[in-house]
């Protein structure tokens, strides 16, 4: 079956497809071993993922440095909403900007231009001497934050090999994670200073990481698939052998990427001319004007899979974290921002538990689960808070132990699950060709999500209770448990060219139907 799959997909010679052969043959006669983590793959995995640190940082920093913001600055809730939030929209130009730089200049060159913008954002920032300063580094930082957030998981998704995809893309939620803890402990660490001095080191000092990024990612071999589009196969075949578990799974993995490119599979050229054609508005075309059944249910997916992991309320918590903490009786600075480290520290704890289990259990299990978690988290917190409101003005101990360990156990529960999957599943199931621009959909629904609830919080929380604020956000993720039981397939273990088999139809998804419909069209063919 492996044989007859290449045959009709095309793209690799003679001499491979006997080794292809010899190798299904003793599959079925030896038991399954899992392969070993291929240490290449996930060095390149781990340097490109650093990318999103630069986001992290951001969102850290941002919930404690407002704090004396607003204190120097002596600017209003508004202001400090508008600044902490506009950045998610600006990375749309950024998250637009880098699928087209991507597939130009490549995946590895677009990191790099991610890392040269948010350092002169950051440096901007740091150096503002008023508000107005201050936003236009956050412009300016925005975009840099755009390239990074959509870069690094498709680069990540396409250098691994199918048996450790899940758990070398969710790096990207790893560094995100890192960054933010990063942030808090900057902000920690920086709030003994003068006021005018402290927040101007907690935010630029974000240059540090970016410098680090652009000099460590120029070791970085180019994206395979990108090699490919490129013409340039003995290129490709180089990393793939090197990023793959063994040379067999390389000549898959190069045979799957040519045919989706369209080369014949008899070509065995080193280079191979690549027709040109007005690519952008064919692949626009076929992504929202004329989809096929498959890629409609694909962008659905993911386009649910951002919106819910941003609407589900996390920014709410992770930049807000101080002020929640301070609506649930904690006033002192300091105490504060001890806590919010304490959120870094669980959620990057968490996340790093999710990466190992993430090719073992499955997307689905964990996605369903993790989720169940935050809906229960929010609830608790909204009951606790909106007691602790109920008494203003009196300490309720088992109301503020339950609004941080509510607060605890939320950002826990979402970085199990519906963190690190949504850019692993977003990075996975989009065609070849449809995939950077397609993933910059989902990036910049997620971030125009993001900003909306960052730019809205204070506001919505003074009209509807800090409580309700957080039992809307539990309403709206019981809404995203039943779009994922609904909508979303399994992907472990499948082959990046292989999983847009397991969209359209109906939306199956389940695997058992997925199976039967895979045997009954071998039948068909035999």
């Amino acid at each position: 079956m492996v044989d007859r799959k290449l045959e009709e997909n095309g793209g690799i010679s003679g001499e491979s497809k006997e080794r292809i052969i010899i190798s299904s043959e003793l599959e079925s006669s030896t038991p399954k071993m899992r392969p070993k983590r291929n240490k290449y793959a996930f060095g390149c995995s781990i340097l490109a993922s650093m990318a999103c640190v630069i986001l992290g940082y951001d969102i850290g920093v941002m919930s404690g440095a407002v704090i004396y913001i607003k204190k120097d600055l002596k600017v209003s809730d508004v202001q400090i909403e508008i600044l902490v939030g506009i950045i998610n929209l600006y990375s749309l130009i950024g998250a637009a900007a880098a699928g087209r730089t991507s597939d130009w200049a490549g995946r590895r060159w677009t990191i790099v231009v991610a890392a040269g913008i948010f350092f002169a954002g950051a440096l901007l920032m740091g150096f503002a001497t008023d508000y107005a300063f201050l936003m236009v580094g956050r412009f300016v930082a925005g975009i840099g934050v755009g390239y990074a957030l959509m870069i690094a998981p498709v680069y990540t998704a396409e250098i691994s090999p199918a048996s450790s995809r899940g758990f070398l893309t969710s790096f990207s939620e790893v560094f995100i994670n890192v960054g933010i803890l990063l942030g808090y402990v900057s902000n920690y660490a920086f709030s003994k200073l003068p006021i005018h001095l402290g927040w101007r080191f907690m935010l630029g000092i974000g240059t540090i990481p970016s410098i680090f990024l652009a000099i460590t990612v120029i070791a970085l071999p180019e994206s395979p698939r990108w090699l490919v589009m490129q013409g340039r196969l003995s290129d490709a075949r180089y990393v793939l052998e090197k990023t793959s578990d063994n040379k067999v799974d390389a000549e898959l993995r190069l045979a799957d990427i040519k045919a989706a490119c369209g080369i014949p599979e008899n070509c065995i050229d080193d280079i191979v001319p690549i027709p040109k054609q007005s690519q952008d508005d064919a692949i626009w075309r076929k992504l929202l004007i004329h989809p096929t059944p498959s890629v409609r249910h694909i962008l659905i997916a993911a386009i649910g899979v951002h919106f819910f992991q941003q609407s589900s309320g996390i920014d709410a918590v992770v930049l807000y974290s101080p002020r929640i903490f301070e609506k649930a009786g904690i006033t002192d600075d300091t105490k504060k921002l001890l806590f919010t480290v304490a959120v870094g520290t669980t959620k990057t704890s968490f996340i790093l538990v999710a990466t190992f289990f993430l090719d073992k259990i499955g997307r689905r299990p964990l996605l369903l689960s993790s989720v169940g978690g935050m809906i229960m988290s929010l609830t608790l917190l909204g009951v606790a808070l909106t007691v602790i409101d109920h008494y203003d003005g009196k300490v309720i101990i088992w109301a503020v132990v339950l609004a941080i360990a509510g607060v605890l156990s939320f950002v826990g529960f979402f970085s199990i699950g519906l963190g690190p999957i949504t850019p692993v599943y977003t990075a996975e199931i989009f065609p070849l060709r449809l995939r950077a621009q397609a993933f910059s959909v989902g990036v910049a629904v997620n971030r125009v999500t993001s900003g909306v609830i960052s730019m809205t919080f204070i506001s919505l929380y003074k009209g509807i209770t800090i409580g309700g604020a957080f039992f809307l956000f539990a309403g709206i993720a019981s809404l995203a448990l039943v779009f994922f039981y609904t909508v979303l397939p399994e992907t472990r273990g499948k082959n990046l060219e292989e999983v847009e088999a397991l969209f359209g139809n109906n939306f199956i998804w389940r695997s058992g139907n997925l199976k039967k419909r895979e045997e009954a069209d071998w039948n068909g063919q035999i």
